[in-house]
């Protein structure tokens, strides 16, 4: 069975609704990255922290997969799938995609605040200050910040070199270590990227470029490869 590997963006996401860090006025959601997604951010305003998550959950929340992202799901049907996500929302697993990697977490978990291997499910949208992990630490998003480890980097690594096929959807391939993935893909790969705006990419080898959105581009590749 084909392993096919997908590399999603918030591309992806937005077009569900979900506005990100590299809208054009490069604020997200009108706060300053520095304000709320770096460690030294929490340290300093753990409650502001907390409300600016607890809002971005209530959105994922309130928001729907769309025909990407059930288009992504279908590949299951014929091969074996892994998707690798930027984003830290759950709209792949909404949408039905049972194997995927969330390189930056994911907003509908909490973690400790002294030991991030320690995660928890959240009951509704909101964590409260107070709420404490089994070591006595507050718990925050389940959320990868700038200037933190990214854990499952190598393991998404890996992922990428045993691809068979690969798509990238919806990635400006800005944010490092994650835009490095595509280096992993072996040469001989055929490398599908689907954007309105193609990143450059400095890879050798087999790149097809689908000029559309998410919603148009992924459903008509993935009819394609259904056929085959």
């Amino acid at each position: 069975m084909k392993n096919i590997v997908i590399l999603t963006g918030a591309g992806i996401s937005a077009e569900s609704g979900l506005r990100t860090f590299r809208d054009s006025d490069g604020l997200w959601e009108g706060y300053n990255i520095e304000d709320v997604a770096t460690p030294e951010a929490w340290e300093h305003n753990p409650v502001m922290v907390q409300q600016f998550y607890n809002e971005r959950r209530k959105s994922v929340l309130e928001a729907k997969p769309n025909a990407a992202h059930y288009a992504l799901a279908a590949l299951e049907e014929k091969y074996k799938v892994t998707i690798v996500t930027q984003n830290i929302d759950d709209l792949h697993e909404r949408a039905g995609s049972t194997n995927v990697v969330h390189l930056h977490g994911i907003i509908t978990r909490s973690q400790s605040s002294i030991k991030p291997e320690l995660t928890y499910p959240i009951d509704g949208w909101e964590i409260k200050m107070g709420e404490k992990c089994e070591l006595g630490s507050q718990l925050r998003a389940h959320v990868v910040w700038f200037g933190e480890a990214v854990p499952m980097i190598e393991t998404a690594a890996a992922i990428c070199a045993g691809a068979d096929l690969f798509i990238l959807v919806g990635s400006s391939l800005a944010v490092y270590p994650a835009a490095g993935l595509i280096g992993y893909v072996d040469r001989g790969v055929p490398k599908y990227i689907i954007d309105p705006n193609i990143p450059s990419v400095n890879v050798r080898g087999n790149v097809i470029k689908i000029q559309e959105k998410a919603t148009i581009g992924v459903p008509a590749l993935v009819n394609e490869l259904l056929k085959d």
